[in-house]
């Protein structure tokens, strides 16, 4: 708002504070106050009069000031590893609709995997008083100097996808072992014999799920571990396409790969050393996504369900930044898979059927 002076100079009105407010609605500053902060003790009548001045003015409330008289600042922090991997902005995407329903903001930090990136941005979120963060682990040892400010400041944090009990129990994380479990015993009901995998890291979590519930499915359909046919990557395209390169020439019959970015390079290097998805073999991945049915083949999966995470993690963390007092939990969210022509289950059933038929020929 801006008035003019008798010179014909704009000048600038200075913005309605708490008093003027006070003033309009004849009420004390702290009743506006309680209006303002929701408080329950304020009469109906008086807290209408008292929005109707703030309506008229135009006011709007100082949130620092608020944050300071609340000892609240409504923000949570965010950290994950690489939020230019598809799978991490529907786990934001889970988090922001879920604090924005409770009357919250997110802070959003990308580590690119970096612990010495992420330490950084923890510091950051505690000098910005947020309220509790949501955290994705990148690999390696969180400081333990970090660990201990944390727990001194009883700063609530909820880890996501990955588990660190050195910082919190409190994580929300997809099974991974189960879904790796899942993909390669659809391999194998599949008949391939010959799996292999290109995992993620083995320095985080999900990364060593992985392994184990390969290893587990591998057992439980009597098929032998062969390490020569096994990569560890770190979720990204090119370790994809150096595991491609590795593994191919020793010609497994199937590859379970244990993220989308690496299937991706993988796919690339098959293409370079010109072996073809699924005659030469056959592929699954770990995650889903609309367009993998556009791919050729279109892409079996089992789908790791992203917003889900975001959404019970940011609940778990706003139920402890209201002070719900229950045990540390971790509560691991179900995978499902998709099948689709990349397994190679199409090839396999001509193929029987052509054996079938052949034989009933030979019969006659």
């Amino acid at each position: 708002m801006a008035g003019r002076l008798s010179d014909g100079k704009d000048v600038k009105r200075k913005p309605p504070n708490i008093y003027d407010v006070a003033r309009e609605a004849r009420a004390s500053v702290f009743t506006v106050s309680a209006v303002i902060n929701k408080k329950e003790h304020v009469g109906a009548l008086l807290r209408k009069r008292v929005e109707a001045a703030i309506l008229k003015l135009g006011y709007r409330p100082n949130s620092l000031a608020q944050s300071l008289a609340n000892e609240r600042t409504r923000t949570i922090g965010v950290i994950v590893p690489d939020i230019s991997n598809p799978f991490f902005p529907m786990v934001v995407r889970g988090a922001e609709d879920t604090a924005q329903k409770r009357g919250y903001t997110i802070l959003l930090c990308n580590s690119d995997g970096l612990p010495e990136k992420e330490e950084l941005y923890l510091d950051l979120l505690i000098s910005k008083r947020v309220d509790g963060i949501l955290l994705t682990k990148s690999a390696g040892e969180l400081n333990p100097r970090l660990i201990q400010v944390l727990a001194e400041m009883r700063l609530p944090t909820v880890l996501m996808m990955r588990t660190y009990p050195s910082l919190t129990e409190d994580a929300v994380i997809t099974d991974d072992l189960q879904g790796s479990f899942e993909a390669v015993s659809h391999l194998a009901r599949v008949g391939h014999k010959r799996i292999a995998m290109v995992g993620g890291p083995l320095s985080v979590s999900n990364g060593r799920a992985r392994l184990q519930g390969f290893k587990k499915a591998l057992k439980a359909h009597g098929l032998a571990y062969n390490p020569g046919l096994v990569y560890e990557g770190d979720y990204r395209i090119d370790s994809g396409h150096s595991a491609g390169l590795a593994i191919l020439p020793h010609r497994p019959d199937a590859v379970f790969v244990a993220n989308f970015l690496m299937t991706v390079g993988f796919l690339q290097a098959a293409q370079e050393i010109q072996m073809r998805c699924p005659e030469d073999f056959g592929l699954v991945t770990l995650d889903d996504y609309p367009w993998l049915q556009l791919f050729n083949p279109p892409l079996t999966a089992v789908e790791l369900p992203k917003y889900e995470v975001g959404c019970a993690a940011t609940e778990l963390l706003l139920d402890r930044i209201d002070g719900r007092t229950m045990k540390a939990v971790t509560h691991k969210i179900m995978p499902q898979i998709y099948v689709r022509e990349s397994c190679g289950f199409g090839l396999r059933t001509r193929s029987l059927a052509r054996a079938n038929a052949l034989a009933s020929t030979n019969k006659d």
